[in-house]
């Protein structure tokens, strides 16, 4: 995941929308961001893999930073390496203009195991926490004192990705 968030060079502070144009590149196809009044209680998201594009729905009704998490979390899906083969039933009512078997496929809840759904936030949550984490160590440390070569091997490994 670091390697792939390098080659996208994302910077901050992070715009989710034009991470997801970056990975669309990167992938060769695009990604369509689709608020949506997703039911409630029910899934915040789901990504549906077309055989030219990816569209992500997430809930239309929450915060802006809500509405970020979900889409980092279906991006977390998307490079992961998950499917979106599964099933549901009962859905196509809910979106009429996408094909019933599309839907069936993309829903998360019941196409995904668990394990994936954690990694699939984990993956959102380390992509935010690294963006924060990087916005807030802009700084310019004076080059070569010793202060700065600790401060700046303790997060090392976080500076790398961006």
């Amino acid at each position: 995941m670091k390697r792939l968030l390098r080659d996208l060079d994302v910077d901050t502070p992070l715009d989710v929308r034009a991470l997801c144009l970056k990975l669309a590149e990167h992938r060769g196809r695009p990604i369509e961001l689709v608020p949506y009044p997703l039911p409630v209680p029910g899934a915040f998201g789901l990504w549906i893999a077309f055989a030219d594009a990816d569209r992500i729905l997430f809930q239309q009704h929450t915060t802006a930073a809500h509405q970020d998490h979900i889409i980092l979390h279906e991006v977390g899906h998307m490079i992961s390496g998950h499917s979106t083969e599964g099933g549901a039933t009962g859905l196509a009512a809910l979106f009429p203009d996408i094909p019933p078997e599309v839907v069936r496929d993309a829903l998360r809840r019941d196409g995904y195991s668990l394990v994936a759904e954690r990694e699939a936030e984990m993956v959102a949550t380390v992509i935010k926490e690294w963006a924060t984490l990087l916005e807030a160590l802009k700084f310019s440390p004076v080059q070569g004192s010793k202060a700065s070569r600790r401060l700046h091997g303790a997060f090392d490994d976080h500076q790398g990705w961006l």
